[in-house]
Order: structure tokens, then sequence, then C-alpha cells
């Protein structure tokens, strides 16, 4: 009977230890219902209409917003999308609709103007200093910086095919519209870098943060930047993988803090090794956050002939490269000491002196004289082999070594890289001082396959960029 008794105290105490934790479950499931509520209340009716019908007809683009932060503030489909009437990127079969009784889902339709286009601009009305900063990047002017310095657009050496499904996905294009208001085909769907909208601005932020979660996560984790930063011309991901950054991150990145607020990202804290966007975006030190990747660089290393950022003719920076090492720098003095990061610097700007000057700069006086004396035709380019050589010796190998040198990735800057320049050069060389010796024109290619596209850069035809 004793053990009876005992047993029944030891189970009433056991349940009234239990019962908080029942309790505090159920509370929380009634708090979770009474927030559901609350924020149901706080959406207006038309907004509500836009969650009900998109909840029903695109499931994936509901979850990816409940899910995101700006579901937790009560920002909608309609604080984005809303345009006015006599807006250019107005969707016309959506504003169609009329507010009457929807039998289908039992709700009411409204007739709200929408853009399918959510643009730099639109988010500025939350985020202002970004989008500033965002505008003034390479990133939102990089559809500007290709017109100028890449043959196959200038020099028409693809089709316009060839670019909508590949250029243009990174480095964004003109949107259109055909005579119904639709977005042509040609230009969307498009969330690339430089995209100029119908209204005027420049960029899409989706490009890194994508719809509809817009997670920091995403856009701080090193795949973000490599969707375009990858393959022979700019391997920056291959790169980061190498360094031993990345291999870092492979290790421990599932330990990392990827979603501390804005601006408050640490290294040491949140991070043990950087990422692209460690690097190139957030703060850490003395160095605030910036959405301009242009900041926190001393050379320009994508050009055939490495120029500080502000000498970039293309896109000339309007920033002192010295201030900017100095940014950079900070960065890095988070995790290394002073000798570690001047030797590096003082080791990459040897990279880039003996790239100039021993290979770069001999290449180019060669190419520029077979162009004088007209053994190679410049009216187009890719034509003749001697310009692919030309093109590949900084565009591709050139790029590489000087890429792998400034993310310390030893195979970069070596086998991909200079390895790779040499054998270029030597055959570039050797065939160009060839043909000046004998007075020989280059061989053409007699059929140059869908060199159709057009040699100037499309432009807005509403708004003003």
């Amino acid at each position: 009977m004793k053990k009876l008794l005992f047993g029944a105290m030891i189970s009433v105490m056991l349940f009234l230890l239990a019962l908080p934790a029942i309790v505090s479950s159920q509370d929380d499931q009634d708090m979770a219902k009474q927030k559901e509520f609350r924020i149901e209340r706080s959406i207006s009716e038309p907004g509500m209409a836009c969650i009900q019908c998109h909840k029903q007809e695109h499931p994936g683009i509901f979850g990816d917003w409940a899910n995101s932060r700006h579901a937790n503030a009560n920002i909608t489909c309609i604080d984005c999308h809303r345009a006015e009437e006599t807006d250019a990127d107005v969707n016309r079969d959506h504003f169609k609709q009329y507010e009457k009784s929807d039998s289908k889902w039992g709700r009411k339709r409204y007739r709200v103007p929408v853009s399918g286009v959510v643009s730099p601009k639109d988010c500025s009305r939350c985020h202002p200093d970004e989008a500033e900063q965002y505008k003034r990047s390479k990133h939102a002017n990089t559809l500007e910086i290709i017109w100028k310095i890449d043959p196959w657009l200038n020099k028409g050496m693809n089709s316009d095919f060839e670019r909508a499904s590949g250029c243009f996905y990174c480095h964004g294009t003109v949107l259109e519209t055909d005579e119904e208001g639709n977005l042509t085909p040609e230009t969307w769907p498009n969330v690339g870098v430089g995209r100029i909208n119908p209204d005027g601005s420049k960029g899409s932020c989706s490009s890194c943060h994508t719809r509809h979660r817009f997670a920091l996560m995403e856009a701080r984790k090193p795949q973000a930047c490599g969707q375009c930063h990858l393959g022979p011309d700019h391997p920056q991901i291959e790169i980061y993988t190498e360094s031993k950054h990345g291999a870092i991150y492979d290790s421990f990145g599932d330990e990392y803090n990827w979603d501390a607020a804005p601006g408050t990202w640490s290294p040491g804290v949140d991070y043990r090794a950087p990422t692209c966007a460690s690097c190139h975006m957030s703060g850490a030190g003395t160095t605030r956050t910036t959405h301009d990747v242009t900041e926190r660089l001393s050379w320009e290393i994508q050009a055939p002939l490495t120029v500080r950022p502000s000498d970039f003719k293309a896109f000339p920076a309007k920033t002192n490269w010295e201030v900017e090492r100095k940014k950079m720098k900070e960065i890095c003095l988070q995790c290394h000491g002073d000798n570690w990061v001047d030797d590096h610097y003082a080791t990459f700007d040897k990279v880039v002196e003996e790239y100039n000057e021993v290979y770069f700069k001999p290449a180019m006086d060669l190419m520029n004289e077979l162009y004088e004396k007209g053994l190679v035709d410049d009216e187009k380019m890719f034509d003749e082999k001697i310009e692919v050589e030309y093109y590949e010796l900084w565009h591709h190998e050139g790029r590489r070594a000087r890429m792998g040198a400034a993310m310390m990735a030893p195979d970069y800057t070596w086998w991909h890289g200079f390895y790779e320049v040499k054998k270029r050069y030597n055959s570039f060389m050797k065939e160009g001082r060839e043909l000046i010796e004998h007075n020989k024109k280059a061989e053409k290619a007699t059929d140059f396959p869908n060199a159709t596209g057009r040699t100037t850069k499309p432009e807005a035809i509403f708004g003003s960029q």
C-alpha cells in the first residue's frame, strides 16, 4: 500500500512539474492564432485580397512570402507591386479585374494597378540608403559597361537571342513592352544586376535577394554571387572555393549566424571566415556596410589593362583607391595581422605589374600594329583566329591570374592563370610577328555563325536613366 501511495505521489509531482510546459505550449498555440488574426486585422482589405488570391493560385509564392521578414512586418504584395494607373509597367490583364463577388474563391477582387516588375526604385521606399548605394555601383551600371567594352555586343558577333538567353540574364537588359503592354519574351523574365526598368531605375534587388523570401541568409552566402561570377572569364566562385576562406566556409558554414540583423553581421561573432558579401559589402570594424560593390576596390582587374577604378574608362569610379584599400584592409584586419595583410597586397600589386608590363602591353602593342598595317580587319571581332587569341589572353587567362591573386587562390593564379597566359602569349606573338614579317593578312573565318546582333545598346523608351 505504501508503495502504491508513493507511486501516486510521484506521478502527481511529475504532472505538476510538466504542467507549466503544457500550459505554455497551449498558450503559444493560442498566441500564434491571436497573432495571425492580429496580422490579418492590420492589413488592408485589398492587401488581404492579394494574399488570399496568391495563396490559392501560387502557393510557392505565398509560402516564400509567409516565411519572410516582409510578412513579419505586414508588408504584402501590394506594398511592393502597387503602381500608378498611368505607369508604363502596369500589368493590364491584372488591372482589368474589378471589384465583384468572385464565386470561385468567395472573395472580392479589387481594381488595383500593379506591376510585375519590382525595381530598386520601389524598394527605395523602405530601403533608401541601400538603393542609392546600389545605384552608383558597377552592378547597377554593368549593362552600360559591357556595351562599351564587349565586342560580342558592340561588334554584333552574337545573335540577339544568344544574348537574351545568356549575357542578359546576369548583366540585365532594357525591359520592353509590346503593344498590349505586356513585357516581351526577348527581355523578360530578367533579374540582371544592370537591368533597365520601366520606371528608369537600374538593376534588380532580387538578383541577390530572390523573390519572395528576400532572405539575408541567401545574399550572404557565396552561392548568391556564384550564379554569375563563375566560368572561364570570371571564376570567382571557383577561386573562393579553392581559397582558405572557402575551405573554412565549407567546413563551418552551417554554424554561421546567417540571420543576424542588417549591419550587425560580424566576423568572430557570427562567422569564422568571410564570404563574398563579408569582404565586398558587409561592415566590420570602422568600415560600414554598403550595397556598392565598387567600393573597397584598389584595382580594376576585369579590364584588359589593369587600372585604378577611377581610371576605368567604361565606368570611372568616383572613389579614391587608397581610401578604398584602407576600407578593405580594415575588413582583413578583423582576422589577420598587419604583416599578413600588407604582404598580401604587396604580392597582389606585383602580380598586376607583371601581367600589365610583361604580357598585356606587348600584346596590345602588337595587336595595334596589326590593325594599323591592315593585316587584321578590325571591323568585326573573332572572325580571325589571332583576335580570339588576343581576347582570351586578357579576358580569360589574364583575369584568372589577377583574380586568383586577389582572393589568394594559388592554383588559379598559376595553373589556370599565368601558366595559360604564357602559352596564349607565345602563340599570339608568334603568329602576329609572322604576319608582319611576311606582310600577310590574317586568315578570316568565311562563315562566322550568328553574327547578327544589334551593334548599339538598346535604349529605354520609357522613364529616364
